[in-house]
Formats: structure tokens, C-alpha cells, sequence
């Protein structure tokens, strides 16, 4: 999401919305943002509650006509290029997290948002990085091209770095890891899984840590592997089951190995 990686430093409202959101009350912390974005047409505001709403679909599966709502907000109060360019980056990730999830293909829309988004969006904007991420996504999952998703993810890494944006920098390090796997790169994979795994839990990221783990484990030898999912499902019950598209991962048929999660986005 945009702002992605702040905790919310010394701003009592920013800290409030990132307990809840760490927690997946994306509703709760979404709220906490209406009276700015009513009041005063806070366009920095109805982008980043636009952005808690699309990540509550992207985990749950669930939300989506609210987010939408939060969404035509969003864009009807930009008024620079670089607001612009970060509601079009939520309208790509919206209709990214629909496609993958299997809710509409919306494919196209992502595409034509993500690439508006890159033409609004100035060289040092802090979305950038976050754009790269998504549009890596795109190829990884929509594309089935990886060999464009390495390059975005990389971009994302770098820009995550020079913006300080910490938890940004654990999506990309759990991508390249992912990448690495498949690629038959073991302890390359390991090493980004783990430090993936390290930001979350140093962060408190509590409801994506626990695909992390899942994600570590694919890269780990037993006994290992086993104790890391145990954790993982541990982790997965106490959130009551987010994000759902973990669930065959960590509960696989009886018939069945384990399969890698699928990851869309966490």
C-alpha cells in the first residue's frame, strides 16, 4: 500500500492505523482516515484508506464494493500528478487482486492502470517503488513472465531502500526468494525468505508473517520445514484464517504434498 513500511513514526493517528492494519482490522484502521478524506478532501488520506481496503480483498476475498467506493473517491479528489499516479497504482493492484483470486479477470485494467500510473508518477515519488513492485507482480502472475517480473522487483528493492520503506523491502526480498526457488537457487531463496521473516516479525507485520513462514519453509530441510508451518498455522488460526488463499497450503489433502503458496501478493 502506499506508505507501506511505516510504523507511523511520531503521528498518534498513523501509529493507530498501523496497529490495526498489522493486525488485518483494515476496516477499522480504513475508518480512522473518513473524517480527513470527508472534511477536507485529503487526497494523501483517500489513497492510503483506498489501499487498506484493497489489501483487506487481497487477503480476505471479501470488500471489494468498498473498496471500489474508497477507490472513485480517491481519484475524484487527486488533484497533482503524483495523487493521480497513486490512485491509478490502487486501481491496478484492485483489479490485479481480482484477476488473481479468481473473483473477474480484469487483467487489462491492471495493466492500463499500473502503466498510467507510471506516467503520472514523478522519478523520485515515493510510490514509484511501490508501482514497480505491482507491476512485477503483473508479469510474475498475470504474464507467467518472470523475467520480467525479476528486474520490477529489483527496481521496487532498490527504491524501497532509498525510501526507507522497510516492509515494502519484505515483499521484494520474499519475491526474489520466490523467483530463486524457482529457479532451483535454494539458499539464495533462503536467505531472502528469512530476511523477509525477519522484517515482519521486527516490524510486527503479524498478518503477513505468517506466509512468510510458509514461504521459508519451501526453501528448508525437515525438521525444520515442519516446525515453520506448525508456526505458520498457529499463526494462521489466531487471525481466523487470513489471508484465505494460504489455507491449501497449510492444510493440504491427505492424498496430497504440500504445495508452494501461490503468494499473490503478501
Amino acid at each position: 500500500m502506499s506508505g507501506a513500511g511505516s510504523t507511523g513514526g511520531d503521528d498518534p493517528l498513523q501509529r493507530a492505523i498501523w496497529r490495526l492494519r498489522s493486525r488485518g482490522c483494515w476496516t477499522d484502521a480504513a475508518a480512522l482516515l473518513t473524517p480527513r478524506v470527508g472534511a477536507a478532501g485529503d487526497a494523501g488520506a483517500a489513497v492510503q484508506r483506498t489501499a487498506l481496503l484493497v489489501e483487506r480483498c487481497l487477503f480476505t476475498g471479501q470488500g471489494w464494493s468498498e473498496a471500489e467506493d474508497a477507490l472513485r473517491i480517491a481519484e475524484a479528489v487527486a488533484r497533482e500528478d503524483d495523487e493521480r499516479g497513486a490512485a491509478a497504482c490502487e486501481r491496478g493492484q484492485l483489479a490485479y487482486a481480482a484477476t488473481v483470486l479468481g473473483v473477474r479477470d480484469r487483467s487489462d485494467e491492471a495493466r492500463s492502470a499500473l502503466g498510467r500510473a507510471a506516467a503520472l508518477l514523478s522519478p523520485g515519488s515515493r510510490t514509484r517503488p511501490l508501482l514497480d513492485f505491482r507491476r512485477g507482480l503483473v508479469a510474475e502472475h498475470l504474464a507467467d513472465a518472470p523475467q520480467a517480473a525479476r528486474p520490477a522487483y529489483r527496481r521496487a528493492h532498490e527504491g524501497a531502500v532509498a525510501h526507507g520503506d522497510t516492509l515494502l523491502q519484505s515483499f521484494t526480498w520474499r519475491h526474489l526468494a520466490a523467483l530463486a526457488l524457482r529457479d532451483g537457487e535454494v539458499a539464495e531463496a533462503r536467505k531472502g525468505f528469512a530476511e523477509s521473516l525477519r522484517i515482519r516479525e521486527d516490524l510486527g507485520f503479524l498478518i503477513g508473517t505468517a506466509p512468510a513462514l510458509a514461504a521459508l519453509a519451501e526453501a528448508e530441510p525437515e525438521p525444520e520445514a515442519a516446525r515453520l508451518r506448525a508456526e505458520a498455522r498457529r499463526l494462521f488460526h489466531l487471525l481466523g484464517g487470513i489471508p484465505t488463499w494460504l489455507a491449501d497450503q497449510l492444510h493440504p489433502t491427505p492424498t496430497s504434498a504440500p504445495a508452494p503458496a501461490p503468494a499473490p501478493a503478501t
